[in-house]
Formats: structure tokens, sequence, C-alpha cells
């Protein structure tokens, strides 16, 4: 390792040990203020807006957009474009969150005024409680740092952290007060791989022909057959009504196999053979709840039927995990 290496990687750890530290010293000043702030935000029965200026305003896009996945109506306002003609998107019934470090940025200080005479209540997270946007708020949140890891303690590192990590304080709290569920959170990320994670078992199961079934009298090289085809390692076994009577798994035919002679084996039947009672799921069971449930029973195939027990589809494990959902 180079005397640059070196340096460059002392410095790198002293930053993360700053900006840690940083938010570590948020959690002893949580206070009553922190409620208040909770209160409003719950209480909210427009939209919250959140606005800020510089690096403070790219913190409060991640914030809004946080609010916004967890069920609270929220948008980023840039401050400058609200006083030049935006303001109209402010209501009475809005919550307004408002980031600056100093608590003295220009653009936010001329939204004061009108904040007010609309009359949306206004939280500021700042680092300087005692400033003008401070004194103006309805409840101000103290997020401030002892030193940027900027090493000439100007760019903003430190304080754009712990502002980020309030901002998920709130919205994480907010979540909760709210019962926000995952059935919810599914609706909202019907995309990418959360999506995925969250969708209902009915969306990734193997239904209609693509589902392995065979009948109770099936012999088995019709039982292997039906396995190899459909790709799954496994076949349901239904009764003569299409009711889930047992399955029969790859697994099955491989202990049988070291069991029996190959062609004893051939002359059973499904119904002979099958494992009967197996685990089964409903169709609006959601995907992430599927995972678990068949991670622990150690299963890799689990089928999925209605009330009356008529099979309705599988769902396999590689449809769940790991790379296209998490």
């Amino acid at each position: 390792m180079t005397p640059d290496t070196a340096t460059a990687l002392d410095l790198a750890r002293k930053v993360l040990r700053i900006e840690a530290a940083a938010i570590l010293g948020l959690v002893d000043r949580l206070d009553g203020e922190f409620e208040r702030a909770l209160d409003l935000l719950f209480e909210c029965r427009g939209r919250v807006i959140v606005t800020g200026m510089g690096k403070s305003g790219i913190i409060c896009r991640k914030i809004a957009a946080t609010l916004s996945s967890t069920g609270t109506s929220s948008f980023f306002l840039h401050p400058a474009e609200a006083i030049h003609g935006d303001l109209g998107a402010i209501r009475d019934d809005d919550v307004v969150l408002a980031a600056s470090h100093s608590g003295e940025t220009e653009e936010l200080i001329r939204l004061i005024e009108a904040i007010r005479r609309i009359g949306a209540r206004l939280i500021v997270v700042t680092g300087t409680p005692a400033s003008t946007l401070g004194r103006a708020a309805d409840v101000v949140l103290d997020c401030s740092i002892a030193e940027e890891a900027c090493p000439m303690n100007l760019v903003p590192t430190a304080s754009t952290t712990a502002a980020l990590a309030l901002g998920d304080a709130l919205a994480m709290t907010l979540l909760v007060r709210k019962g926000f569920r995952e059935e919810q959170f599914a609706s909202l990320h019907p995309g990418g791989k959360l999506g995925k994670r969250l969708m209902r078992v009915e969306a990734l199961m193997h239904s209609g022909d693509a589902a392995p079934r065979v009948a109770l009298d099936a012999v088995m090289p019709d039982v292997i057959h039906e396995m190899s085809s459909k790709r799954l390692g496994m076949t349901c076994v239904v009764d003569a009504d299409g009711r889930l009577a047992g399955v029969f798994t790859d697994g099955d035919l491989r202990r049988l196999m070291m069991k029996r002679p190959p062609n004893a084996v051939l002359a059973l039947t499904a119904g002979h053979a099958m494992t009967p009672e197996p685990l089964t799921i409903r169709r609006d069971m959601l995907a992430v709840e599927a995972v678990r449930m068949m991670e622990t029973h150690k299963v890799t195939s689990v089928v999925v039927v209605d009330a009356r027990g008529l099979v309705e589809g599988v769902v396999h494990l590689h449809d769940l995990w790991p790379t296209q959902m998490f």
C-alpha cells in the first residue's frame, strides 16, 4: 500500500465516522418536537410539500419520494420556482417540510409569508433552530452537527446525511402510525424487484395447461412424463372432481427407486405413490409470504388451491427467489 493510498483510505474512514456520528447525534435530540411534527404529518388532509435548495433540495427530493412510496401524498417543490409562479401548488390543508442547514436560505425565507397567507403548516429541518426559518416554523427539528465530513468543513456532507436520516425517521414512524401494510406497498410498487417481491401469487403461478397434474389412477410413466414436460420437478395429483389429493415430486421418485426395483416403481399409480395433504396456499397470498412458507417447510414448489380445494396453479421457488425478487 502506497502512502497516497493509505492517506486516501484514512480520509475515507474519517468521512464515514463523521457522517455516522452525525446520525447518532440525532438520537438523543429527538423529543416532543419530533412527535409534534409526526402529528402534523399524520393529521395532514392535503399533501406534504418538501422543499429545499441546493444539496438540501436533493435530500428533500428523496424524502418526498419516500413519503409518497409509503402512502403519504407528497412531492418536491423547488423554492426558487415557487417564488416565481409555482406557489399555486401549496394549499391551506398542506404541510410544508423545509430543509435548510443554515436556516437562512433566502429562497425559503421568501416563502414564509406566502405559506402563512395560504394557511399551510410549516415544519423546518435545520442545523440552526434559532435561525429565521426555525423561528418561523410551527415545528422545528434540530438537525445540527459537530462538523462536516469535508476536510475544509464546507461541502454539505454530514449535514445532508443527518437530514436524510431524520427524513427517513419521520417517514417510517408515519408509516407505522398510519398502519401502512405490505399490500399497500405492493400496489405502489408494481415494477422492479420490490414489485415482484410484493406481487400476489396469482400473478406468478403456473396455471392452466402449465400447471402439472395427473389423475389418481395415472401410471408412473405418465406421472414422470407430466413432471418432465412441465419442468417444475413435481406434479399435482387430483381426484375426479379436480380437487387436490396429493403431490408427487422428483424427490419422491428418487426415493422410490432406491427402495424398489424399477419395474415395481413403474407399475405404481399416482395415488399409491403420492404424498397426501401437501402444503397449499391461496392465490391472493403475497409472493414474499409464499417464499417464507416454502423456506420454513423446505419445499421448492407449492400448490395454489381455491376454497373448494380445486387446483388453480403451482408456484415454484425459482419464480420468486432470489434474483427476481431481491
